[in-house]
């Protein structure tokens, strides 16, 4: 088929292909698109009813508020901890389950049950481990300690990290468990021959051949990273300990004082930052395979 027949045949296709996606391209657009510049607007604006433009005003007030910092700051050393730490237990888990273990069907619906929860349902169980008169304190506090008020001291931080790998990590290991039986046994029969130990074999295979996986794995355990209001906020409250306090948070706040100009701006700093780091990764994935 000629270059020129393939561009005859793509047109005479489009109108269809157009005519299938057209619910969800105009769903997209009403739901998502429509939103997002409307929300882009009132960021400029003093007011959202009848206001007027104040350019970049509402951002520049917005990285001068300390709260706004607090979250921010709090969201990212979130991130940072976070995700690494989902990756390696469940690329670690993934490895094991991988192996022909005693219980392994077992373990393998265990890990995936809080896909299939209600957060709310969660959040009850985690409260009854982490009251003031749970489960913790009570082991805690029959050794003779003080108990401790983990929701309103620096431990906050570590709790919802808590809850985000357990909530994530049975997720993150399918997908690396489908990733490694992807993975021919030749390769490590032959890595074998060449007298190749575990961790080199590891290295150089493993990971090399779960690359699409990790890549994608990184970048949705960003994203959930930047979405653990719901946990925190059934957790903890509107206003969390400082520790624990997030972007999500801020934004809340300022949904309830009715400041819709800060919680736009904040909105679009936080998807701006988003689409930063899965761009930055999309070039640094692309750079690797060239490679």
């Amino acid at each position: 088929m000629t270059e020129e027949m393939k561009r005859k045949w793509l047109r005479s296709k489009f109108p269809i292909a157009l005519l299938f996606l057209a619910p969800s391209l105009i769903g997209f657009t009403i739901f998502y698109l429509v939103p997002f510049i409307v929300g882009f607007y009132y960021s400029l604006m003093d007011s959202p009813t009848n206001g007027s433009f104040v350019g970049l005003d509402n951002y520049r007030q917005l990285l001068q508020s300390a709260s706004f910092r607090k979250a921010a700051s709090n969201t990212a050393i979130f991130t940072l901890t976070g995700v690494p730490l989902v990756m390696a237990i469940s690329l670690g888990l993934a490895l094991m389950l991988n192996r022909t273990l005693p219980l392994r069907n077992w373990l393998r619906a265990a890990y995936v049950m809080p896909l299939v929860v209600p957060v709310a349902s969660i959040i009850v169980v985690w409260q009854l481990w982490f009251d003031m008169q749970g489960a913790i304190n009570a082991i805690w506090t029959s050794w003779g300690n003080t108990p401790i008020d983990w929701m309103n001291t620096s431990w906050a931080r570590a709790v919802v990290m808590l809850i985000y790998l357990w909530k994530t990590i049975g997720y993150n290991m399918i997908l690396f468990l489908a990733g490694l039986q992807n993975i021919p046994d030749e390769y490590y029969e032959a890595a074998s021959l060449d007298g190749a130990g575990p961790i080199r074999k590891f290295i150089s295979i493993t990971l090399v051949c779960l690359t699409p996986t990790n890549f994608f794995v990184l970048i949705m355990s960003i994203i959930s990273s930047f979405k653990v209001f719901r946990e925190t906020y059934l957790i903890a409250g509107d206003y969390p300990h400082e520790s624990i306090y997030m972007l999500q948070h801020y934004m809340n706040n300022m949904f309830q004082a009715l400041d819709y100009q800060k919680l736009t701006a904040a909105s679009f700093l936080m998807a701006s930052a988003i689409v930063i780091i899965v761009t930055i990764l999309f070039r640094f994935e692309r750079k690797f395979h060239m490679n």
